[in-house]
């Protein structure tokens, strides 16, 4: 495990993992809970392709992103005058429509649409002047769908509609278009939000069967040309599935290189920490378990009253995994019957109401023995392995690249 200070020290280490000189990686997959900072991470990776550097004194953006900042390129307008347009408006100033109109993506745009969703798409495009010049670029997205046009879809529908316009350009990307000839890595942040497992699963194979093209690539003249890749995500499915097909081999497919990472902040500020998972994909239980135990420590840690939901969660996916339907399986699997009726009342009382993790309450002394109590049968009765997650060694910072004067 090792720490960093800071995200420009942490983005220097992922650059280096990517571009090693004796064991480059092609891929890096990133773990992380919300609020960890992979938005932030993403940025910070992106801007730092773009600075005045040595190796780049034009400062030209050498990262194609995707994240949060991506999805509100779109917005829905549902035409309250008029209640017939309903749309999904583009933002002109972005330059990530610039190319649309010579990419001519909607074709590749509707093959991944049509493998999660049923409805159809249409762009409207405008002339919009940039500089000294007027270039084509796309107004807004209206859907339809058998014979009835300007459909509402649902947020669900939208953002994976986003996400395959997304995965359409990276094709091209992939492809050599000249649009794209300065771009040398490609950051993917948390790109489902409200899909069902089923989705998720097709989403995430197809990500990966697009990322290993990435690895794989070549140029004009057959020489290796590889896109490095970091993918991160907060969905525990998804970044399993994602972990599986890329360690999954086809016959004469290429091994691709990577590693996996769980991104941690362990104060919730300040400093942060990466742990390479490399085994077995890290699963968010996992985590968090070895999260509430830290914060259990009677001597380092603290406790807040937002840990019983999060014990809650945990319990409510183990008795789940087991094929029943309340966490009464996990209270009951305890060793001290005497004890099984206090802690479901505990669980039940403690873990529901207004315990907001932005205003947080520390726990009351009775309470923090109680949650101890809880939390260490339980994870003695379960038997689960937790990583070390409490003492990272910190790592020596990762010079900045040098400067050059604008």
């Amino acid at each position: 495990m090792s720490t960093y200070k800071n995200l420009k020290t942490l983005v220097a280490r992922l650059r280096d993992d990517l571009n090693n000189p004796t064991k480059p990686m092609s891929l890096l997959l990133i773990y992380a809970y919300n609020r960890t900072g992979k938005t932030r991470l993403s940025m910070e990776f992106k801007n730092a392709g773009k600075r005045r550097t040595k190796k780049n004194p034009t400062g030209t953006p050498d990262t194609l992103y995707f994240n949060a900042f991506t999805e509100d390129l779109f917005v829905w307008e549902n035409d309250l005058e008029g209640d017939s347009v309903r749309r999904l408006q583009l933002n002109e100033k972005s330059s990530f429509f610039n190319a649309m109109t010579e990419l001519t993506l909607d074709e590749t745009i509707a093959q991944y649409l049509s493998r999660y969703a049923d409805f159809e798409f249409d762009f409207t495009y405008k002339d919009v002047q940039q500089r000294n010049e007027t270039i084509s670029k796309p107004d807004f997205v209206s859907f339809r769908k058998g014979g009835e046009t300007n459909i509402k879809v649902s947020r669900g529908e939208q953002n994976i509609f986003i996400w395959c316009v997304f995965m359409a350009i990276c094709e091209r990307m992939l492809d050599g278009h000249e649009s794209y000839q300065g771009k040398k890595y490609l950051y993917i942040d948390d790109p489902i939000s409200s899909l069902d497992d089923n989705n998720a699963i097709s989403v995430a194979c197809d990500l990966a069967k697009l990322l290993r093209r990435a690895a794989a690539r070549r140029d004009g003249n057959g020489a290796p040309a590889p896109i490095k890749v970091i993918f991160s995500s907060h969905h525990a499915l998804f970044f399993n599935v994602m972990c599986n097909e890329i360690g999954r081999r086809g016959d004469g497919e290429p091994s691709i290189t990577h590693k996996r990472y769980f991104l941690h902040r362990p104060n919730g500020e300040g400093a942060y920490t990466i742990q390479a998972t490399d085994d077995a994909p890290f699963f968010h239980h996992v985590a968090t378990l070895a999260e509430l135990q830290r914060a259990a420590d009677p001597t380092k840690g603290k406790l807040y009253t937002f840990h019983f939901n999060a014990l809650r969660s945990v319990m409510e996916k183990t008795a789940s995994f087991f094929g029943h339907p309340s966490i009464a399986f996990c209270l009951k699997a305890l060793n001290h019957e005497e004890d099984q009726a206090l802690f479901n009342r505990a669980m039940n009382l403690l873990s529901h109401g207004a315990y907001a993790i932005h205003e947080p309450t520390e726990m009351g002394e009775d309470n923090k023995e109680l949650f101890r109590r809880i939390l260490s049968e339980f994870v003695t009765r379960f038997d689960f392995a937790l990583p070390g997650l409490v003492t990272p060694q910190p790592a020596a910072p990762t010079p900045a690249p040098e400067e050059v004067p604008a």
